[in-house]
């Protein structure tokens, strides 16, 4: 499981998926979630608009697991 890290509340599930390489370009996120099935701390979930938190797990097929860590001031 590789952590990634945001210096934000939250990161959305369009965002991410840039974030990990599983799309090259925001536009295909919707076209991307139409047709591969995301886990979210166990359940599937289709919404690019999804807010991702801290501690958040994130299955990804054919790119891998990913779990979002907020980034502290002191890092």
């Amino acid at each position: 499981m590789k952590n990634i890290q945001i210096n934000t509340e939250y990161v959305t599930l369009g965002q991410l998926l840039k974030m990990t390489d599983a799309i090259s370009s925001g536009g295909m996120a919707k076209w991307f979630l139409s047709e591969n099935e995301i886990i979210i701390n166990g359940e599937v979930d289709q919404r690019r608009g999804r807010k991702l938190r801290n501690g958040d797990v994130i299955n990804i097929p054919r790119c891998g697991q990913f779990r979002i860590v907020e980034q502290t001031s002191g890092q």
